[in-house]
């Protein structure tokens, strides 16, 4: 036989579980969420803070993975990660709306992390290509597209730098 408390403890469970799902069934979901910024040159240096250790860690790991220390499926994994976390400061920048003498230094720093994430993705695409065993000449060739890519990237970078008010 159930005690009183547990019935009761049941029932406020209960209930807010069935407060927070009508909470989340009213409340509207379409709604444009604007991130506001008044300290322009703060939050763009937080968001090179952030990158310069995303970036340092996955190519930390990226040369595990090509030197045979971490498997391709922990890379992957790595990966999937870090890029979710890109993605969350490139949907910052969106909605920080910089004032008009920042524009395009947000833009140009933001170019650069799109690039970073696509950085990222083709690692895992070389990490598949290891996993799967793909010639060595196919690798190679994803190999100059990584580097490619993230020197695109290095270039955003700098480009923002340098476009600073």
């Amino acid at each position: 036989m159930a005690s009183k408390k547990g019935i009761a403890v049941t029932a406020i469970i209960l209930s807010l579980i069935t407060g927070a799902s009508f909470l989340l069934w009213v409340i509207p979901q379409e709604n444009d969420t604007t991130f506001i910024v008044t300290d322009y040159e703060g939050y763009l240096e937080g968001v090179k803070n952030i990158h310069e250790v995303l970036q340092e860690s996955i190519d930390l790991e990226y040369q595990n993975l090509k030197d045979g220390k971490i498997s391709p499926s922990d890379y992957i994994s790595i990966t999937e990660v870090t890029s979710s976390q890109i993605t969350t400061q490139i949907s910052e920048f969106v909605t920080s709306k910089p004032s008009e003498q920042w524009q395009e230094s947000y833009i140009s720093y933001m170019n650069g992390m799109k690039k970073f994430n696509e950085y990222i993705l083709e690692t895992k695409v070389l990490a598949n290509q290891i996993e799967n065993k793909i010639s060595n000449v196919e690798i190679l060739q994803t190999i100059d597209k990584i580097q490619s890519i993230k020197d695109e990237s290095i270039e955003y970078i700098k480009k923002s730098n340098e476009l600073k008010p």
